[in-house]
């Protein structure tokens, strides 16, 4: 999932010779602290909402925003299908791979996402996530994979990290064009 997922799913498509491939989910941020996710939105399907944040906030809102995230992903999608050749799901396993999850609305997006193109198997492989996003991730996909599941997560997915640099899209062109 890029951008941050991007480095590592590479490594591990190269490690185990899989093929590799983007599926583009993005947070909804709120309008006044734009970490905090009232939602998400992939490439295919519905946005997955927390209804209350988005009632309060008002159906024009989210609209607007639904739109403008969904001009985002369409550039991203021009910009990175440059580089790679889009991988067909059904009956395959996914390996759904980010740098970390907090609320695991952009990962839940991108799971309904894969499903809808009818994949076997879903597995969500990340270094850090909290434990309860953990426990609901299981009971959406076969398999979480995961590094470390803090009893309590530090708010951020960086917090973990001894350096964690925003991947943008020029360094995720460069890796993907560097792919066997």
């Amino acid at each position: 999932m890029p951008r941050g997922g991007v480095p590592l799913g590479i490594e591990i498509a190269e490690k185990h010779q899989l093929p590799f491939d983007i599926i583009l989910s993005k947070k909804i941020g709120h309008p006044t602290h734009s970490e905090y996710a009232i939602g998400a939105l992939s490439e295919h399907g519905d946005p997955i909402l927390d209804e209350t944040s988005a009632e309060l906030l008002g159906p024009e809102w989210l609209t607007t925003e639904l739109k403008r995230i969904r001009n985002e992903m369409a550039r991203r999608q021009r910009t990175y299908s440059k580089e790679l050749t889009k991988q067909t799901l059904k009956g395959k396993t996914v390996i759904l791979v980010d740098d970390g999850i907090a609320t695991g609305m952009t990962m839940k997006a991108a799971i309904k996402a894969v499903e809808a193109q009818e994949a076997e198997t879903v597995i969500v492989a990340v270094p850090v996530i909290p434990k309860d996003t953990y426990q609901e991730l299981e009971r959406l996909v076969d398999d979480v994979v995961v590094i470390e599941v803090p009893d309590i997560f530090q708010g951020a997915v960086g917090a973990y990290y001894m350096s964690f640099p925003q991947v943008d899209d020029e360094e995720v062109l460069d890796m993907l064009h560097s792919l066997d």
